[in-house]
């Protein structure tokens, strides 16, 4: 089996070449490296049946040649972080839409099953917790960038669903929560990371909003496996699951977390979201899924609880501060 990924680069990316390679898989990455690095796929290069490209997913005749030469397809490139799409919303739509559109349709000449990775972002301002695939969403106004995001993603579903109706493409959807680990970054706003390097140098760790807002954080092993079990599995063309942790834990806990467990002196700074981000940006209290759709279909279970998921990153960041 040779697998595609695009943006196989990037954090979630290169975990998933990681454990195709593991189980005998071969793997080819597309990634432009914007937001993705080389130094997630440096031991990657090392192996047998690795392939990778530097190149963007726009580029429509480079794609379609790795699309024919791959058995599946994992779309991941697209925008990431909340501090991304904030400041680059047109870079976000674009290349959400335009991405996705442009491998579904090399997908389906051949008819390569394509497994898209979405986001919790398309629940926008539900509170009918924990939310489930078939819910209502509630994005909010176009005047507030952040929901580009959420509003592109969904799209990039809508769009999904069709290829699978109109054209019987093979196309199975994921919905992530808040996927964490060793490898991600906090430039664009992943709060773990960030407050785990501001732990590590003592600096303030720096708490967007209240603090009150809760979170559920799946790590990127489980997450990994799911999406590799959702692809080989046989009835999940056309569908949308939830993947991620049901246990909350408020970011005013984490970051309290996660200086306790770094031994740090570093102090909580709280800081405006408007400050942060832009007038008037909007979060939700609470993000939490409900998994039992996943559970069901290819017996999904998040093993990695939060202090094991904080020490891998934890013991990640200290190596590259020493690096």
């Amino acid at each position: 089996m040779k697998a595609l990924i695009t943006g196989g680069a990037g954090f979630i990316g290169s975990h998933l070449a990681e454990a195709l390679l593991a189980r005998g898989d071969r793997v080819a990455v597309l990634d432009n490296l914007s937001t993705g690095s080389m130094q997630n796929i440096r031991e990657l290069k090392k192996q047998g049946g690795f392939e990778y490209v530097i190149d963007d997913v726009l580029n429509q005749r480079l794609l379609a040649e790795m699309v024919d030469d791959a058995d599946v397809v994992y779309h991941l490139a697209a925008a990431v972080g909340v501090k991304l799409v904030v400041e680059s919303p047109v870079r976000t739509i674009k290349t959400n839409l335009e991405g996705t559109q442009v491998v579904l349709e090399a997908a389906a000449k051949k008819r390569k099953k394509v497994l898209l990775t979405s986001t919790s972002e398309v629940y926008g301002k539900s509170t009918r917790i924990p939310f489930s695939e078939d819910d209502d969403l509630l994005i909010g106004p176009s005047n507030k960038g952040r929901w580009s995001y959420a509003c592109s993603k969904l799209m990039d579903e809508f769009l999904a669903i069709a290829y699978w109706k109109e054209r019987k493409l093979p196309v199975v959807i994921a919905r992530l929560f808040n996927t964490v680990g060793p490898r991600q970054t906090g430039r664009y706003g992943m709060v773990i990371p960030s407050f785990v390097r501001q732990a590590l140098t003592n600096k303030p760790i720096t708490i967007y909003g209240s603090g009150k807002q809760q979170r559920t954080f799946g790590y990127v092993g489980d997450v990994v496996g799911a999406l590799m079990a959702l692809m080989d599995a046989k009835d999940t063309q056309g569908e949308i699951f939830n993947i991620g942790n049901e246990v909350e834990i408020s970011i005013e806990d984490l970051a309290k977390l996660v200086k306790k467990m770094t031994g740090s002196r570093s102090k909580l700074v709280y800081i405006p979201y408007d400050d942060a981000y832009e007038a008037g940006f909007e979060d939700m209290p609470r993000r939490v899924p409900n998994l039992t759709k996943v559970k069901q279909c290819i017996g999904y279970q998040p093993r990695t609880q939060l202090a094991e998921t904080l020490q891998n990153v934890i013991e990640y960041e200290r190596v590259q501060l020493k690096a």
